[in-house]
């Protein structure tokens, strides 16, 4: 396996001017195995031995209880609505500090977001915004009329834990139950407890950038095995069991195939490896960026361990000379290497510019001053010390 995993590695730079990626997928050796496994037994289906086995590793990696894998992490966050009985102009409060999926399915089902400012020690869901905009949903300052939210959306944000015994005690005391976004975050942990297993329905992510990958994909997870169960029927277009199809609700096409699942079930054997590989990014970026003022990178707070999907920092041009986060990133982007700005909050999009939000200027200020670096489990030595030469240099 450690031999397929360097086979990896090797060529992934190719010289000095060689494109360096934010977050490239990274085989680790034994996927093809399971894929051409599965064109053998002709099993290329949404159904089959790998999908049934990536399931079970995902259960046993988390803890998580149950799973299903389905097409995308945006899929399983649909589903994740309808199975909370989210319907049209209800409120569903969401972390405004996210990528659009979070809150696109809210609107899938014609229901309204009320979107939550972050905290500034973990970046995710602040736990007093959060009451505030439950109050608010239930005073009526919000929309027409008063009503308690029918769900709450809270995201481990670039596989930092959110502050989750503080937003479980706000959910649970108004009884509202919590779909966990651990689209990031699959293997970061909290109080020694899986990120993905801390609300009532948990999501994951494999698109291609994710810290593992299915070729895209994702999984819908819970302790409560009739939520699974129904996403099961749901994903396969919600039919009946007859001999003739039979259908008596609204289903969808959103189950995994088992090639995908296969690739994802190589990757399940890795993962271990790729939370270690990306956290000696940031421990790299972080020694030897850090000199600089102005340059924050986040510590995880006491009790979080985070898988650090993405290397994110802060840039305050007050301290660096005026340089700022988007000076680093054209400059990156200068010498062929990809970097980022963090997620735009959903109530600075266009799109949803017309709803609430709850709360102050802590989502917006990261969104100015922070940047991902490339954080890839597959970046040589080389590479990463080419991206901080450039940072160095850029400052």
């Amino acid at each position: 396996m450690e031999k397929a995993i360097d086979k990896a590695r090797v060529g992934f730079s190719q010289g000095k001017s060689a494109k360096i990626w934010i977050s490239s997928p990274h085989m680790g050796g034994s996927e093809e195995f399971y894929v051409k496994r599965a064109f053998e037994s002709n099993w290329v289906a949404p159904h089959g031995p790998n999908v049934d086995a990536f399931e079970e590793q995902i259960v046993k990696f988390t803890g998580c209880g149950h799973a299903v894998v389905l097409s995308s992490g945006t899929a399983a966050l649909h589903l994740a609505m309808i199975l909370l009985g989210v319907e049209k102009d209800d409120y569903v409060i969401c972390q405004s500090l996210t990528f659009a999926a979070s809150a696109n399915p809210i609107r899938y089902q014609e229901a309204l977001p009320v979107f939550v400012d972050s905290e500034p020690d973990t970046w995710n869901l602040c736990p007093q915004a959060l009451e505030d905009a439950i109050k608010h949903c239930l005073s009526g300052k919000i929309g027409a009329r008063a009503q308690l939210p029918k769900a709450i959306v809270a995201v481990d944000l670039y596989g930092m834990p959110a502050k989750w015994h503080e937003i479980r005690e706000v959910a649970d005391r108004y009884g509202i139950p919590i779909i966990e976004d651990a689209a990031e975050a699959l293997g970061s942990t909290y109080q020694e407890k899986f990120c993905g297993t801390f609300g009532d329905i948990g999501v994951f992510s494999f698109n291609g950038n994710k810290i593992i990958t299915s070729s895209g994909g994702g999984a819908l997870v819970s302790k409560t095995k009739a939520f699974v169960d129904r996403a099961l029927f749901l994903s396969t277009q919600a039919r009946e069991d007859y001999a003739h199809y039979e259908h008596t609700e609204l289903g969808y096409n959103y189950r995994m195939s088992n090639i995908s699942a296969g690739i994802g079930l190589g990757q399940m054997e890795v993962l271990s490896i790729r939370i270690d590989q990306r956290r000696r990014n940031f421990a790299r970026y972080k020694a030897e960026l850090q000199e600089f003022e102005g340059l924050v990178f986040k510590d995880e707070p006491a009790g979080s361990h985070s898988n650090r999907w993405l290397s994110t920092l802060l840039v305050s041009p007050d301290l660096t000379a005026g340089i700022t986060r988007e000076d680093i990133r054209i400059g990156l982007m200068k010498s062929n290497i990809e970097a980022r700005p963090i997620w735009k909050p959903m109530h600075l999009q266009p799109l949803y510019k017309e709803m609430p939000f709850v709360g102050g200027s802590v989502a917006s200020s990261l969104f100015d001053k922070g940047l991902c670096l490339p954080s890839g489990s597959n970046l040589t030595e080389d590479d990463l010390a080419r991206v901080i030469a450039c940072v160095q240099e850029t400052l």
